[in-house]
């Protein structure tokens, strides 16, 4: 292991960052509810808060097979988009029919998230900081110069930066333009769900944590969900499990999990943020296929993540995958190529989380039981506003509402499923390598712009 990497703690910043609160007891014996809610990540917690605020007085309970946030949520960036579709140009190229009521929704859904933090006194650590796109190759500038252009078709504030105009917000070798866009969002993944938690226990959401649910059934009129200390009993259910294996068997092939790495460095002086030019709260991000994403830490350090998208086979979701030796490797060599100044800088912490990864690349939303049950996955690495526009969605598919949300054609469009192994693993190692060469020639191979004609899509 390099030098850089030898005294790394394995596991997320974030929860070495804030205190933690006291578990939630398991479930010690069998109850009945009005709803039910799988899982305690960010779209589980959204789903609870949204709920009591439409039904004050309704029974509601969460059920956490571990602690809040301890897997995906807490394992983010924090990267909090005026997007629910991947993006304005994904938005553009998989639902044009609808590009502009997903793009208006998106910014509409991160104004409303931050006004309900403030509503609610979640101290998430907001900041709209505003979001750096940099590119590295002429195809990646071209890149950025159509998304300024679709930014543009949409009255989307941005700016094309070069030259001395981008060494002002990032000072590096590796890249050679910029695409500023302020109206973007930063979040603190372990302190957004400690606060989510906290005032959802308060408007009176029961929540059980190690509490796994392992199972469904149909009870008469309600809906059964089996632990190992007792049974639930519920009117209607949510699944916010997200890359969980799930509980309804017609999901099981309608995403993968994707396991992408992070490091965090030690903290940086004034003089050493200087030298790269970094002077703004801003996040940033590079253009590539196998991109990296990088943001300030609120103590001054870097989190630098990103570029390898790890499928294990079978759809391995072992304890194991979340530290890879490789992976942290490959960062730590990539970030002093970017930042030579800082090449003697070293990480404190180094961790891996996984990516609920849909076909479609967006998240996608359905009812089963009659209607009584609503589930949203397939996030695809962009949860993390997201997840409280999916949770606003299955709520009104569970009170048959017709509403904007539910009216979208994105969510309801079922993701492609993926295909049984080993086809799987040669599937997503083809596009993998697809999506290499188009980093390193420019050119879409033929397979890919296959791909895109039939909707499908590979992405984090």
């Amino acid at each position: 292991m390099t030098a850089a990497l030898a005294n790394t703690l394995p596991g997320p910043y974030w929860s070495s960052d804030v205190d933690a609160a006291p578990a939630c007891a398991a479930l010690a014996s069998a109850l009945s509810c009005d709803l039910a809610i799988v899982g305690g990540g960010f779209t589980g917690l959204w789903s609870a808060l949204k709920a009591k605020e439409q039904q004050p007085d309704a029974h509601i309970v969460l059920l956490e097979a571990g602690r809040c946030g301890q897997d995906a949520s807490g394992r983010t960036g924090g990267f909090c988009a005026p997007s629910i579709s991947h993006g304005v140009s994904n938005a553009l190229a998989r639902y044009p029919g609808e590009a502009e009521t997903l793009i208006r929704l998106g910014r509409q859904n991160l104004a409303e998230y931050a006004r309900d933090l403030d509503v609610h006194g979640i101290d998430a650590e907001f900041q709209l900081s505003g979001k750096l796109n940099v590119a590295a190759t002429p195809w990646q500038v071209q890149g950025l110069e159509a998304m300024a252009r679709n930014y543009e078709r949409f009255g989307i504030d941005c700016e094309l930066l070069s030259g001395s105009a981008l060494s002002e917000k990032l000072d590096s070798p590796a890249y050679v333009a910029g695409l500023f866009e302020p109206n973007y969002a930063l979040i603190h993944p372990a302190k957004t769900v400690k606060e989510l938690r906290r005032v959802c226990i308060a408007k009176g959401v029961e929540i059980f944590e190690d509490t796994p649910v392992s199972g469904l059934s149909r009870d008469g009129t309600l809906i059964a969900l089996q632990t190992p200390q007792a049974r639930v009993k519920a009117a209607k259910v949510i699944l916010a499990t997200n890359a969980a294996v799930p509980l309804l068997n017609k999901l099981k092939l309608a995403f993968i999990p994707i396991y992408d790495y992070s490091l965090v460095t030690e903290p940086l002086s004034a003089e050493q943020w200087a030298s790269i030019g970094w002077n703004g709260d801003y996040g940033i991000a590079d253009s590539g296929n196998q991109f990296h994403y990088f943001r300030k830490t609120p103590d001054g350090r870097m989190l630098w993540a990103g570029y390898d998208a790890i499928y294990h086979y079978g759809s391995s979701r072992d304890a194991a995958n979340l530290q890879r030796n490789e992976s942290f490797e490959r960062l730590a060599s990539q970030f002093a190529a970017t930042f030579p100044s800082l090449a003697d800088v070293t990480f404190s912490n180094a961790w891996g989380g996984v990516i609920d990864t849909s076909a479609r690349t967006t998240f996608f939303a359905g009812t089963a039981y009659g209607g009584q049950l609503a589930y949203a996955m397939g996030f695809t690495g962009q949860g993390v506003s997201a997840s409280r526009f999916a949770a606003l969605t299955m709520l009104d598919m569970l009170e048959s509402r017709d509403t904007e949300r539910t009216r979208l054609k994105m969510p309801r469009r079922w993701p492609v499923p993926f295909p049984p192994e080993p086809v799987r693993s040669l599937a997503v190692r083809m596009a993998q390598n697809g999506l290499a060469e188009e980093d390193l020639t420019g050119r879409r191979p033929a397979l890919l712009k296959l791909l895109d004609a039939l909707g499908i899509g590979f992405a984090s």
